[in-house]
């Protein structure tokens, strides 16, 4: 076994050549086709990939908390590919969205807040930020922290431009991150929040107040 050296876990530039895109699709997302030229490592060669791409571009995620309740406000939402995939497209999510061209991420977050929930952010700091599926998409999520008051959640929410139909509700803080030991599949915004949560629950409070 080679001797290990210090890594980061942070990604870096590559030095892949790539060609393209060639437009397949533009409807709801954008698909296109790239060709890929990785570097020569480890005797093989330079290495040719094709990849289809789905354009996605940068999104917020919002983990909405009621602190004197002790509440995260999720929402209920119907999504395709998970019916697609599992049978059950009726999804629990954190609000999340698309960044509209020239939109603030804080600003877009607290957009889609409002559209989703019907509340409005009293406080707001950023969380975490990842890639949710680099292989696939190029989705780029920012999640921020907000603070809300949760006894204004309307029974339905949404925007009407989008054509989409929410559904919030408020769990106890605890009770969601107790729900991590469930083994059956959740979409990643959710879990990944659910983790930060449970590493940082005593530090939701002064994240918020410093906000």
């Amino acid at each position: 076994m080679r001797p290990l050296k210090p890594e980061r876990l942070d990604g870096a530039a590559s030095d892949a050549v790539l060609e393209g895109p060639t437009l397949l699709y533009d409807g709801y997302r954008r698909l296109e086709s790239w060709r890929v030229t990785l570097p020569e490592a480890g005797g093989r060669g330079r290495i040719r990939q094709t990849r289809e791409v789905l354009r996605a571009g940068p999104c917020v995620g919002v983990i909405a908390v009621d602190l004197a309740q002790g509440l995260l406000v999720l929402i209920r939402q119907f999504r395709l590919p998970a019916s697609l995939a599992t049978g059950e497209g009726d999804l629990v999510e954190i609000v999340a969205g698309r960044v509209e061209p020239g939109e603030d991420l804080e600003a877009a977050a607290r957009r889609e807040l409002l559209e989703e929930t019907g509340l409005v952010a009293t406080a707001i700091a950023p969380a975490f930020a990842f890639l949710p599926t680099p292989g696939i998409v190029d989705e780029h999520a920012t999640v921020f922290l907000c603070a809300v008051a949760a006894s204004g959640l309307p029974e339905h929410a949404g925007a009407a431009d989008e054509h989409e139909v929410t559904r919030p509700f408020a769990v106890p803080i605890d009770d969601a991150i107790a729900a991590l030991g469930d083994m059956r599949p959740r979409n990643a915004y959710l879990m990944l929040s659910l983790q930060w949560l449970a590493l940082n629950r005593g530090r939701i409070e002064p994240l918020l107040a410093g906000a």
